[in-house]
């Protein structure tokens, strides 16, 4: 079985080892066709609280780690620029 990985970025980093990665999915809309744009929000274990918000992140399913924590974070791709 494939394991599930998702490309996102980091929108909370409030939480403790836990970020908040909105995972944006455009597809067409049924009926009418035109592209829409759909954004999941996941809770995603972070062990070292080294992502910050505007990380672009990957993400991988694994096994539940808390009551809504499912994913964790496999690499950074990119980092957000520093102000």
């Amino acid at each position: 079985m494939a394991v599930k990985e998702r490309v996102g970025l980091v929108v909370s980093d409030k939480m403790q080892k836990t970020v908040v990665v909105a995972v944006e999915n455009r597809a067409p809309h049924v009926k009418y066709g035109k592209t829409m744009v759909r954004t999941k929000r996941y809770k995603v274990h972070d062990e070292e609280n080294q992502c910050r918000i505007g990380d672009r992140v990957r993400i991988q399913e694994t096994r539940p780690l808390s009551r809504t924590k499912r994913w964790a974070v496999k690499d950074i791709l990119s980092s957000a620029p520093q102000a």
